[in-house]
């Protein structure tokens, strides 16, 4: 709320003063977020903390609730939860690894959780703040899942891995000099930054066009009246891309998802 209120007051204060009601604010204050306590120190804990402790917390809740009192035939939060460990298990591990890669569902179905509740911050009233929209969280979900995909492949193929990722079979000995540099950025870096930064560009660009649009829909109603009928059109299209960023957080959750499994599944079997 504070973010959006920030970025909402030089607009209410311009018409107020007669200022005219469109000067809108500059769009870093969409993206600041002044410390809740501890400021300048590594316990800073402000909104994004929060956001993150909190996903944690209810994923961890959620489990213990369902896993506490499991029913054999589910109902509710049981039947929800056994329904979306089904999904990470079908269409995340199935479609990515295989059989080999249950004993990885824990942690992919956790980060699934993580990432999809600290998504939904985007959409959820008072709050206007998805915590991946901040590249703290995306960064350490990618690092998470480059040590987890490199230590899955040393585990199951020693030192070997480092070998097959860096010298592809089947390449002439002499195209290494210029394929290995490229398979290692591939593997050890671009990998986890694109991971990285598809989920946070893909949360912060959601963030801007909802508050861009609850800005101009409060700035069309504050403002002259002339301009009071196009909210009429301004606030539909900002519930249309509310039900469509919905969306989007379930999309970057599963897909970041997926493809942490494709990269542990593609560890496990170096050579294919």
């Amino acid at each position: 709320m504070t973010g959006l209120l920030s970025a909402i007051e030089p607009v209410t204060r311009a018409a107020s003063e007669g200022g005219g009601g469109l000067q809108f604010p500059p769009i870093e204050n969409l993206v600041l977020w002044p410390a809740w306590f501890a400021e300048g120190t590594i316990f800073e804990f402000n909104k994004i903390t929060f956001i993150s402790v909190f996903a944690t917390v209810v994923t961890v809740i959620l489990f213990f609730i369902v896993g506490r009192k499991a029913k054999l035939v589910p109902t509710g939060l049981q039947n929800l939860m056994e329904t979306s460990v089904d999904f990470v298990e079908k269409q995340v591990i199935g479609a990515a690894i295989g059989p080999d890669g249950m004993r990885y569902l824990p942690m992919l179905l956790s980060m699934f959780f993580f990432i999809f509740i600290t998504n939904l911050f985007e959409v959820i009233p008072t709050s206007h703040m998805p915590g991946n929209a901040r590249m703290a969280n995306p960064l350490v979900l990618a690092l998470l899942a480059l040590v987890m995909y490199v230590g899955v492949g040393v585990k199951h193929n020693g030192l070997g891995y480092f070998k097959a990722a860096l010298f592809p079979p089947g390449v002439p000995a002499a195209l290494y000099i210029l394929v290995t540099p490229i398979e290692l950025l591939s593997t050890f870096i671009i990998r986890p930054f694109s991971l990285a930064v598809r989920l946070f560009a893909n949360m912060l660009a959601g963030h801007i066009l909802l508050v861009t649009f609850s800005v101009l829909t409060i700035t069309l109603v504050a403002g002259p009246l002339l301009l009071k009928p196009v909210a009429l059109v301004s606030f539909p299209m900002l519930v249309a891309f509310t039900g469509f960023e919905f969306m989007v957080s379930f999309l970057q959750a599963f897909i970041f998802a997926l493809l942490t499994a494709v990269y542990i599944g593609g560890a496990l079997h170096p050579h294919h």
